[in-house]
């Protein structure tokens, strides 16, 4: 039986006056293009479909809300980096991600890096503009199933240097369920801890 068996879709945000009511709790999901971000929301959810996926970077382009239990919500932000998407999307992305800061519901962040290509500064500095907690910040060092057992623990080392103050980390996979237990465990505590 699902962790999560009342997950579903909510809703598609394009501007701040769309978002849901500022109530309850939310955990935002972020990652590079194509790090595997709408796969993992699938893997940990356990619902095949439930967020799209492509080899096309950059699909991702609203804010997807999904309501995970009443009050508990994972909000799916657009990939940043080489996202094939127009100067007017990406712009739109700025004041989305301000006003979502600013929601008394943001609680956490989670985050996808292909664990082939490793933290880079564009994900340091998504870390340090969510300002959350370090025990409120996760990494999931997403396709560990496409490196070696010597080369994933070598990439989880230094992941785990770079991010040392910012966020946890871990291997993961949504192909082979490598640390999804771990994960959706994370999940599930912070949907029932309170915020502050």
């Amino acid at each position: 039986m699902s962790q999560f068996p009342k997950v579903q879709f909510l809703k598609s945000v394009a501007a701040p006056g769309q978002f849901p009511p500022d109530e309850g709790w939310e955990v935002a999901m972020a990652g590079r293009s194509n790090a595997g971000k709408s796969s993992a929301i699938n893997a940990l959810l356990a619902r095949k479909g439930l967020a799209r996926t492509s080899r096309t970077p950059g699909r991702t382009r609203l804010y997807n809300y999904f309501e995970l239990a009443p009050g508990r919500r994972l909000v799916d932000l657009p990939g940043y980096g080489h996202a094939s998407v127009n100067a007017a999307t990406r712009e739109s992305w700025g004041p989305l991600g301000e006003a979502l800061r600013e929601r008394q519901s943001f609680a956490a962040l989670l985050m996808v890096v292909d664990s082939r290509r490793g933290v880079s500064e564009m994900d340091l500095g998504l870390l340090a503009w969510a300002a959350c907690p370090a025990e409120r910040a996760h990494v999931l060092m997403s396709k560990s199933d496409k490196l070696s057992r010597a080369e994933a623990q070598q990439m989880l080392r230094q992941a785990k240097d770079s991010l040392a103050g910012l966020a946890s980390c871990q291997l993961f996979s949504a192909h082979n369920g490598e640390g999804l237990d771990e994960a959706r465990g994370l999940l599930l505590r912070w949907m029932k801890a309170e915020k502050k």
